[in-house]
């Protein structure tokens, strides 16, 4: 394992960029796998299933909507229109029947009264017909019989016998108003329901129903009755388009048969009928070519995933944080992350919940700590848009949406809240914080949901969200050391170590070279600001600087700042001996630092302080003697600076050293000086490799101009106590 691994640090860094991305992409394809490729079955109708089967996709059953569709439209009854024209038409037979009974059964009129007599109404009220007075004597009922047929519409002499006529003619003026009233009033009801044409029968069965129980004499009523049914005629009639209305409104209110993802088709020992082997066909099951596409759109669906990764490890990582350790730490993190989802959610189900549980803001708490926030931020979207996937209970098409937000609310708290690390309770705090939003956020669920849940429920839920805060924080605490030790990453929590005055190394620069320490201490202060100016990590570049001179301890006498009560040793020996112990301090720190197996990144910066810069006060007093003297034997052997914070470092390094040799310095001379020695550097090239721009550069000098200002501020002389006093 070890030498594969060394064989992979050698591969050049877009290679080793390329196998990583390749890494989380099968990583979630695989783990995504069984979420959207459907499993396909052999299975021959009228056999016995082995398996309970579920339908992976939500799909219309046309032939089943089809079938409701002809029942909706076998269900529909003809439409048929009531003509009101009939049943006035036919009423007012009834009435002229009565009217002309009242004029046959008027006495004779005399000349002199038929020339008073003023002109008829074409229509006798009803009340004129109940009080018509008695036939005078003299007019026999045959008579009125004949003066009826005279007088009467010949529908009604067709259709009415003499028998029926003799009875209502001679029916006292009682029996006929209660006769026509019962007459009509039943006529009207019988035509208001309608009459069809098969249905004639029936309504002449009901009008006789209705004079049974009158309390006029039998004769009359079977008169009034043959009356009715000549009066009774078909009044509804169908209609076409009505009835395509009806039909049409039926379908579009057939609900269509769908099989939802997730529904039960056959259960393990049911027989497969034709019913459901059709059903397994629709869906799919028992067509493995469909297969086929899932798997494409899940491979699209990973390259876009992987396509996001990418942009941010080229924008938000520079070189120094896209070597092996850190590749293989996002690959771990990465891996681990997106597994310990795939094993929460093969128990997981929308009952139980248990996804409140993953600890998923482990993952963006750690990149945070060991890379940067934005590339938390990046990853967290990363892992919960996964999440929907992996935890959409194997049911193809479709994404856990309340996942995604929870588990996307949960990173983006923890990401936020941790904003400084001064210890590692600090990531309790964040933890602690982020349980309340993730209570808060599965709250909102719970409530937003039409579901109803019992109480217990909600508190169970509630624990499980803060729970899995709580094992966010713990995971990630104990997954720290393992990155810090065994692949020598440096983060916040490990610098803060180092920093502690207790550590060995910087109490042996304190007790063996005690005027380095303080140096060393003002140039951090110096490099923690002008990093943090300019957005580097001014945490690094601070304990960097604890360090960087950690190399004089091994002859810290022949440097000045250690120089107290004592003649400077660099008098009795020649200046080529003296440049070659001044020059050897970068590289004697750094041994000492490896040899303390210290991070990579602070022992470059001790051996890069310097970079290739000319040791001048040496090489021009060795010129004074030796003309033809090589500047290169006075020059240190580098490398320059490679980051921001190793170049800040070598500007501030030798700004301190000159500022604290200044005699009363002011703000004019620390600006004159810290661009002069800027100048020199960069004209020496000795900022080449460090990526600092013109603009940071500004920002720099300002920075650390305003903090020694601040340092060697003017002070007032308070006048001295006199003797006498």
């Amino acid at each position: 394992m070890k030498n594969i691994i060394n064989q992979f640090k050698k591969i050049n860094r877009p290679l080793q960029v390329i196998i990583t991305l390749l890494i989380i992409g099968i990583t979630i394809f695989l783990s995504t796998l069984t979420n959207v490729y459907t499993e396909t079955y052999e299975i021959e109708r009228y056999s016995i299933s082995n398996d309970t089967i579920q339908s992976p996709i939500s799909i219309e059953d046309t032939r089943e909507t089809e079938r409701r569709k002809r029942e909706a439209l076998n269900a529909v009854e003809d439409r048929y229109l009531i003509s009101p024209e009939v049943a006035e038409e036919r009423i007012k037979y009834i009435n002229e029947l009565f009217e002309v009974i009242e004029t046959v059964n008027q006495p004779p009129k005399t000349v002199e009264q038929e020339d008073d007599q003023t002109e008829q109404d074409d229509q006798l009220s009803t009340n004129s017909v109940i009080k018509n007075d008695p036939a005078p004597p003299g007019k026999t009922t045959a008579d009125k019989i004949i003066e009826f047929k005279q007088l009467a519409s010949q529908e009604l002499v067709e259709n009415l016998t003499d028998e029926a006529l003799t009875l209502l003619i001679t029916a006292s003026d009682r029996e006929k108003g209660i006769a026509y009233e019962l007459l009509t009033t039943t006529l009207n009801e019988i035509f208001n329901e309608g009459i069809k044409q098969e249905n004639l029968d029936d309504a002449k069965a009901q009008l006789a129903q209705r004079f049974q129980y009158s309390s006029l004499n039998n004769e009359l009523k079977n008169s009034l009755v043959s009356v009715g049914e000549f009066a009774l005629v078909e009044n509804s009639f169908f209609s076409l388009e009505d009835t395509l209305e009806a039909e049409s409104q039926a379908i579009n209110n057939v609900e269509p048969a769908m099989i939802r993802a997730g529904e039960i088709i056959v259960r393990e020992g049911q027989t497969i009928t034709n019913e459901i082997y059709d059903k397994l066909e629709l869906v799919g099951l028992l067509n493995s070519d469909r297969n086929l596409f899932p798997v494409i759109g899940l491979v699209v669906f990973v390259i876009l995933l992987l396509s996001l990764i990418c942009y941010g490890l080229i924008a938000y990582l520079d070189k120094q944080h896209l070597q092996f350790n850190h590749l293989f730490t996002l690959v771990i993190i990465s891996v681990v992350t997106i597994g310990l989802m795939k094993g929460v959610s093969l128990f997981s189900v929308d009952a139980n919940k248990l996804f409140l549980l993953m600890p998923i803001a482990t993952g963006a708490i750690l990149i945070k700590i060991l890379f940067r926030e934005r590339l938390a931020i990046l990853f967290s979207i990363v892992f919960s848009v996964v999440g929907t996937i992996i935890f959409n209970e194997q049911i193809p098409g479709s994404l856990n949406l309340e996942v995604g937000m929870y588990f996307l609310a949960a990173q983006l708290c923890s990401i936020a809240t941790l904003i400084a690390i001064k210890d590692r309770i600090a990531i309790f705090k964040t933890v602690a914080i982020s349980g309340i939003v993730n209570v808060l956020v599965i709250l909102s669920f719970v409530f937003l949901s039409y579901d109803s849940y019992q109480l217990s429920d909600i508190l169970k839920f509630v624990i499980f969200a803060y729970v899995s805060a709580l094992i966010s924080g713990i995971v990630a605490i104990g997954a720290l050391p393992f990155f810090e030790t065994v692949l020598k990453l440096l983060s916040d929590t490990k610098l803060l170590t180092l920093a502690n005055p207790n550590h060995p190394l910087l109490r042996k620069i304190l007790t063996e070279a005690p005027g380095t320490y303080h140096h060393s201490v003002m140039v951090a202060n110096l490099s923690e600001a002008a990093c943090e100016a300019i957005g580097a990590n001014g945490l690094l570049a601070r304990v960097a600087s604890y360090y960087h001179d950690l190399g004089k301890t091994k002859r810290p006498h022949y440097f000045i700042e250690n120089q107290m009560g004592m003649d400077n040793p660099h008098n009795f020996i020649d200046p080529w001996q003296s440049a070659e112990i001044i020059i050897a301090h970068p590289y004697d720190g750094a041994k000492i630092l490896k040899e303390h197996k210290m991070p990579k990144e602070i022992i470059d910066i001790a051996q890069q302080h310097h970079g290739t810069s000319l040791l001048k006060y040496f090489y021009y007093k060795e010129k004074e003697i030796n003309k033809d003297v090589s500047e290169s034997l006075y020059r240190y052997p580098g490398p320059l600076p490679q980051t921001k914070e190793s170049a800040i470092v070598s500007l501030c390094d030798p700004i301190e050293a000159a500022v604290r040799s200044m005699e009363q310095p002011t703000k004019e001379k620390i600006d004159q000086l810290i661009n002069n020695i800027i100048k020199d550097r960069l004209q020496d090239g000795q900022l080449d490799d460090s990526h600092l721009t013109f603009k940071e550069l500004t920002k720099i000098k300002q920075t650390i101009s305003e903090t020694l200002t601040g340092i060697y501020h003017t002070r007032i002389q308070y006048p001295k106590e006199s003797k006498e006093a």
